[in-house]
This record gives structure tokens, C-alpha cells and sequence, in this order.
């Protein structure tokens, strides 16, 4: 969660039996509602997966097959990626307001160590102004990284050996790039705009992790919480 820094700490909050059943209740629900979006995002990467499977297929069916499934599955996956992305913004909000309770309440109960009641105003401005931790940016790189690039890794490599090797090896280079051929498209056109879209890809993993560091550091448990 994107927090900002307390003010000074004041008197603190001793919450009542009440307080403290409201707030394990709330604890509960945001916990549900995160495993609610983890599942939605679960399925999407599944639809990724499944639609690469069936790409693989196709391509590799038959001698005769066209390598242009492999091809036009990568517009399915980016339009997967964007939805997952839209929902990890979400999920993000339940994950780090269930977490943001963890650190702030429970674990203090269970190390007696004390901590300024700044936390509680946080979380109430957040109660009270709902808005996303993460832009869509960082979130479709969260999920590029952590799932997808391994997608688009076998995408790529799929491809090459559908026009390397099946149904036989290629020759000679010229062989390999009339191969890449797809319809009045020349082969070394489709061979550049591959070589721009995987290239594409890397650069906005690479970049939003820059992001991700610039706006938390290198702790992993920092930027769990947005």
C-alpha cells in the first residue's frame, strides 16, 4: 500500500471488546475479498495458458501448418495481460489493507511492542477515499514479470522451431526467413516485428521493475504492500 508518513505519534487507542470484534470481523472480510480477486486472477492466467496450448497445437498439427496461430496468440495474451493487470489493481487493495492490519494490530498483540496510532488514521482515510495503490502501468508489470514473460519465452520459442526445425530443418538462412513468410508478407518483416515485440515486452518488464524500486526499493515485503 502506498502510505505516506505519520505526524507524531499521539496518546494511544486501547480498543474495547466491541472495537476488537469489529475490527477481526473487518480483518476477515478484507481477507476474503483478496482471495476472491487472487482467484479471478488465477483464471485469467489460466485463459492465457490454455490459449497458448491450443496455439502450440494448431502450429504443430501437421508439416502443412501455419506458424501465424503463434503469432496472433500474442494479441490474446496482451489483452489478458491488461485484464489481469485492471484486476491485480483491485486485489491489490484487499491484499494490502488485510496485510496493513497484520502489521499494525495483530503482530503488535502478539509482541507486545507498541505502535502510534497514526496506522488507524491511514487506514481510515483509505476507508473513507478508496482509490487504487498501483497504477495500471506498474500492475501489468507486476504481472508480466511474475507470470507472463514465461508465456511469451515459450511463445517465442515456439515459434522458432516451428520455422527452424518442423517439419525439417532449415538449410540455410534464406530457407529459415521465407519460412517466417505469413501470406504477402514478406518473412523478414514478420522475423522484425517479432524481434520489436519481444524486445517490446522485455523493456516494459525491466522498466516497471525500475518503477517498483524507485517507488519502494529492493524488499520484496515493501512492495507487497503496493
Amino acid at each position: 500500500m502506498s502510505l505516506m508518513a505519520s505526524s507524531e505519534p499521539g496518546p494511544q487507542h486501547t480498543f474495547d471488546s466491541a472495537e476488537m470484534g469489529a475490527i477481526a470481523h473487518l480483518y476477515r472480510g478484507e481477507v476474503y475479498r483478496s482471495t476472491i480477486w487472487r482467484t479471478r486472477l488465477d483464471n485469467t492466467t489460466n485463459w492465457a495458458i490454455v490459449t497458448m496450448g491450443i496455439a502450440l497445437s494448431t502450429t504443430f498439427s501437421s508439416p502443412e501448418a501455419s506458424p501465424l496461430p503463434l503469432v496472433l496468440v500474442g494479441l490474446l495474451l496482451a489483452v489478458f495481460l491488461g485484464m489481469e493487470a485492471r484486476r491485480y489493481r483491485y486485489f491489490n487493495v484487499w491484499r494490502a489493507r488485510a496485510r496493513w492490519l497484520e502489521r499494525n494490530f495483530y503482530a503488535p498483540i502478539f509482541t507486545g511492542e507498541t505502535h502510534d496510532d497514526s496506522w488507524k488514521d491511514i487506514l481510515a482515510r483509505d476507508y473513507t477515499a478508496p482509490r487504487h495503490h498501483i497504477s495500471f502501468v506498474r500492475a501489468a508489470g507486476r504481472r508480466l514479470r511474475r507470470n507472463y514473460v514465461w508465456i511469451l519465452a515459450i511463445q517465442a520459442t515456439a515459434y522458432y522451431g516451428k520455422i527452424a526445425i518442423h517439419p525439417t530443418p532449415a538449410a540455410t538462412l534464406t530457407e529459415f526467413i521465407d519460412r517466417a513468410a505469413v501470406g504477402p508478407i514478406p518473412g523478414w518483416v514478420v522475423l522484425i516485428v517479432g524481434f520489436a515485440y519481444n524486445f517490446g515486452w522485455l523493456a516494459f518488464a525491466l522498466g516497471t521493475m525500475w518503477l517498483d524500486q524507485h517507488e519502494h526499493g529492493t524488499k520484496g515485503d515493501q512492495v507487497a504492500m503496493g
